[in-house]
């Protein structure tokens, strides 16, 4: 059957493949288009399948609320250039948006029907893949609730609507105004944002953290001299310095340095009507953990030219 260039035109407009793939793809099924769509959905799936060995360490953060909950999401993909893609973009948001759905684990977000698809999450991403053509991962997402209060958001380098590379996420449990606790909800997440805390409170930072700091105290506190009963006291000095840099609740507050976090707290409750506690929070930071490729520029241009 003769392929023209009407359909052609088509079948690269149903699927956003190339205009080769998109002949190559009606010639082998004589022209069917809906054919040719799942031929080159099974093409652009291998695809997906090579490229699955490539560094994705750039894409964007995606932050959605409903209600008294939220959820960030982190999509990665290899290059800036794709995270400032319209459709990577709206691929995001909705991968966002159908996680509020889920119970937020990166498994149940990856499980579920993709907005106005009849496909999961995981082929709308392969998909996206093959349209694209960069290697792409839904890397992790997470989900705060409360029963009384909100869940305050907040994206830092917003690069359009609910999308950024860096996302937080706060629960503030009250019975208070909940205009007045969504505005210091917010600010705390601006907080979160700038000082990244290790946890919540000193009983929730990890034990080994605490120790390896404490050795190293205890190190320096020795080169003192001094005896053992005063290096204690030193320790104990140093360690309580540090929970007041990592530690969210006894940090300075970044909107009012002359408080800490407790400290705002209590003040926000006069305003708020009621007491307010910070049940948890979450802050994701786009590609962090990720070891990134380093190459040789040199090398890589021999390489493709064919030299050893």
């Amino acid at each position: 059957m003769a392929i023209s260039a009407s359909m052609v035109k088509d079948l690269r407009e149903k699927t956003g493949a190339g205009m080769m793939d998109c002949k190559t793809a009606l010639s082998e099924t004589n022209g069917d288009i809906e054919a040719a769509i799942d031929w080159l959905r099974k093409k652009g799936i291998s695809k997906a399948d090579k490229k699955s060995g490539r560094t994705a360490a750039e894409g964007l953060i995606g932050v959605a609320a409903e209600g008294t909950k939220a959820v960030v999401v982190e999509v990665n993909s290899e290059t800036d250039f794709v995270a400032r893609n319209e459709a990577f973009q709206t691929l995001v948001r909705n991968i966002a948006t159908v996680a509020l759905s889920t119970d937020g684990s990166v498994e149940a977000v990856a499980a579920a029907t993709y907005p106005g698809a009849e496909k999961t999450v995981l082929d709308s991403v392969r998909d996206a893949v093959a349209t694209i053509g960069e290697n792409m991962s839904l890397r992790r997402s997470a989900m705060l609730s409360v029963s009384d209060g909100v869940v305050a958001t907040y994206i830092h380098n917003q690069v359009a609507d609910g999308l950024g590379k860096l996302g937080v996420l706060v629960a503030m449990e009250s019975t208070g105004d909940k205009e007045k606790l969504a505005a210091f909800g917010r600010q705390v997440a601006m907080h979160v944002a700038a000082t990244n805390p290790l946890a919540l409170s000193a009983e929730e930072i990890d034990p080994v953290v605490v120790e390896r700091e404490k050795a190293i105290f205890s190190d320096q506190a020795r080169q003192s001299g001094k005896p053992e009963n005063i290096i204690e006291k030193m320790v104990e000095g140093r360690l309580r310095k540090f929970y007041e840099e990592v530690v969210l609740l006894k940090q300075n507050f970044v909107i009012n340095p002359d408080l800490t976090v407790e400290k705002a707290l209590a003040e926000v409750e006069k305003d708020v009507g009621a007491p307010v506690k910070v049940a948890a929070f979450v802050r994701f930071a786009l590609g962090e953990g990720i070891e990134r490729e380093t190459s040789d520029f040199a090398a890589e241009v021999a390489a493709a030219a064919g030299k050893k």
